[in-house]
């Protein structure tokens, strides 16, 4: 009797596909594979924002290197397809991934922070990605299929804004091997971005993702020569649809040039080495998720 096949990647990027007799090839195996990917991350946490802008990608990227930082291993999916800037953020733009018997190997920052992104996949990252939704799902897939992400304690999935294809495969994917452990929704202090934040709680909500909380970003703005606030985008409002929507508010994320210069750097913002208020705001954000 032949062995049970365990690659543990998925039939489709298996080389021996075409050739291949096991009576389990196809979903049976994939779905064997899928759940193996998956056991290995502790949590698994999706980060949305629902409008485009409010600072998403930054607050994933940071979040991912203070985790990393306290010691957890971490993983980080750009699953944004059309705008990926995680590697730019972190530093490793042009940075590119090896394909091994296990499958393809995420981006290694350091020892406790790997990084999958299609900017890692593109001839050229400049030119635009113009896919239709039925083009994006083979590679939405294989992001939980065959990258191989190993052993995590968190996955942060940096999700596109909306709450279309992208969000709802990603949520079934992972589902297919448990569950999201939650949703992180990322908010700015204005009423127009507050409508669109509580629309991202709800399809969480609806979808069935605990949501661990929603924060603030670009808050008060410190004043460099008085060092008073300034309201900018109205501040407070990230608490005020948290308590509204009785969800738990992480914190506020203060509005500063530095956080915008650090990110075109390629260098996060945010360290255990920094005291500045704006690193400390994502150190203490990190803690309460970890709680």
């Amino acid at each position: 009797m032949e062995e049970k096949c365990e690659r543990p990647f998925t039939c489709d990027f298996c080389p021996d596909f075409e050739t291949c007799k096991r009576p389990e090839k196809g979903q049976n195996h994939n779905d064997w594979a899928l759940s193996n990917r998956m056991s290995k991350i502790k949590k698994k946490i999706i980060i949305m924002s629902n409008k485009g802008g409010v600072g998403k990608s930054t607050v994933t990227a940071n979040l991912g290197v203070a985790l990393a930082e306290m010691g957890y291993k971490v993983g980080i999916a750009d699953v944004d397809i059309h705008g990926p800037n995680i590697p730019k953020m972190l530093g490793v733009e042009g940075g590119r991934m090896k394909e091994t018997e296990n499958g393809i190997e995420p981006l290694s920052i350091n020892d406790n922070l790997k990084v999958v992104s299609i900017a890692f996949m593109l001839p050229n990252p400049e030119e635009p990605i113009a896919w239709r939704d039925a083009a994006k799902q083979p590679f939405l897939c294989d992001l939980v299929r065959i990258f191989n992400w190993g052993e995590l304690d968190f996955l942060l999935s940096d999700l596109p804004p909306g709450t279309g294809n992208e969000q709802i495969t990603m949520i079934e994917e992972i589902g297919k091997a448990g569950k999201v452990d939650g949703a992180i929704i990322v908010t700015t202090p204005q009423d127009v971005a507050l409508l669109d934040a509580q629309k991202a709680i709800l399809f969480a909500q609806d979808y069935d993702v605990h949501v661990i909380g929603i924060v603030e970003n670009m808050s008060v703005l410190t004043c460099p020569h008085c060092s008073g606030e300034i309201d900018v985008f109205k501040s407070g409002g990230g608490e005020k649809i948290a308590k509204k929507m009785n969800v738990p508010f992480l914190g506020k994320i203060p509005l500063d040039p530095e956080i915008a210069s650090k990110c075109d750097e390629g260098k996060a913002f945010v360290s255990t080495n920094n005291n500045s208020k704006n690193s400390s705001a994502l150190m203490e954000i990190a803690k309460k998720i970890i709680a």
